[in-house]
């Protein structure tokens, strides 16, 4: 089979750029340690309501912490409504026993899945006091609309 000089030229053209896509994509990892999360932490989505790690839901103080504690579940937020210092780090810690959800605070950069079967872990600080809306960014069901929460922040900052 005899194959034109112009598409030998553009299939390995093709094959140059599929390599270097590949090759940035490795250098990028490796070379500047981009790599996915080596400790995830797991939690039975059937034993979230009795495990002790989420027992106590809300905002309280962990090694001189402030740490949030929600449960996302169809179509809610638990608890829906929370007050945070300003000026100071706080970490969200979240699960979901049903499907998967989405925690969004407006206005800010916190953007987190939340799946079952899964912790995840954020840590914002506020730079001022104000109301903050929570959201999920992601379709739950027929629900998914109303599910809301807010956030108080109060105190200083600047």
């Amino acid at each position: 089979m005899k194959v034109h000089v112009y598409e030998k030229f553009w299939m390995g053209t093709a094959v140059a750029i599929i390599a270097a896509f590949a090759a940035a994509v490795v250098l990028t990892a490796y070379g500047m340690g981009i790599h996915p999360p080596s400790h995830v932490e797991t939690i039975d989505p059937a034993t979230v309501e009795s495990d002790p790690r989420f027992a106590h839901r809300g905002v309280g103080v962990e090694r001189g912490r402030t740490v949030v504690t929600m449960v996302l579940r169809m179509w809610s937020f638990d608890p829906a409504e929370l007050s945070v210092p300003a000026g100071v780090p706080v970490t969200f810690r979240l699960t979901s026993p049903d499907v998967i959800h989405g925690f969004e605070i407006v206005g800010t950069n916190v953007n987190a899945m939340v799946v079952p079967g899964y912790v995840s872990q954020v840590t914002t600080t506020f730079p001022r006091a104000g109301d903050y809306l929570i959201v999920c960014h992601e379709y739950c069901g027929v629900g998914h609309h109303l599910m809301q929460a807010a956030i108080k922040v109060a105190g200083g900052g600047s």
